[in-house]
């Protein structure tokens, strides 16, 4: 079984994420893609906007009815600061009994920097496949593997998307659409939760 795992806040999850995932799922031969919104990222200590089960509900909402893609609560549930390699852990235990178990930590190339700052980064590869979402140059490059494994990990080119969590909420909160930046149903939740606002 080929995992990827996607975590972060997803305040709101939009279009973009949707993409990057779709791209790595196709480039790494996944059998499927978590994604696992944080309770609290540490680096992000005090800037996530929505609680946290608005943000599980709308990663529910936005990968509804596509069978590549799941949510867990397994960081939520923990509660507190989320780290990384307390997640990897977590999983690799639940899915000890899974034959020939991979997993695949997704990261956006922007992360890596931070990397040093995590807790226990040294542990990450020994748990979980690294591979660094780039964002390829053009449209029809997306989707593909770079042949060398790096010392980074996996580098695997997705499609350039110019979409943010930060530019949705301004959007909102300047009451402009955000048609077509999130999925539908995402869409109707935030309105009809008020978030952002």
């Amino acid at each position: 079984m080929r995992i990827g795992i996607l975590g972060g806040t997803f305040d709101p999850p939009h279009v973009g994420h949707l993409l990057a995932a779709t791209d790595a799922f196709e480039a790494l031969g996944l059998d499927r893609i978590v994604f696992i919104p944080a309770a609290e990222q540490p680096l992000k200590a005090g800037s996530v906007v929505a609680p946290a089960h608005d943000r599980l509900a709308m990663v529910g909402l936005a990968i509804e009815g596509d069978p590549r893609f799941t949510v867990d609560a397994v960081e939520i549930e923990r509660g507190g600061l989320s780290y990384t390699v307390d997640t990897l852990r977590t999983l690799r235990q639940r899915w000890r009994e899974e034959r020939e178990l991979a997993l695949f930590l997704l990261l956006g190339e922007d992360v890596l920097a931070t990397l040093p700052k995590w807790r226990e980064p040294h542990v990450l590869a020994s748990l979980a496949e690294l591979a660094i979402l780039t964002r390829a140059p053009r449209p029809r490059d997306a989707g593909t593997v770079e042949k060398e494994r790096g010392p980074a990990g996996h580098a695997v080119q997705t499609r350039r998307v110019d979409v943010s969590s930060t530019e949705i909420r301004a959007r909102v909160r300047a009451g402009k659409s955000i048609r077509a930046f999130v999925p539908d149903a995402v869409e109707v939740y935030i309105a009809g939760h008020r978030l952002y606002r």
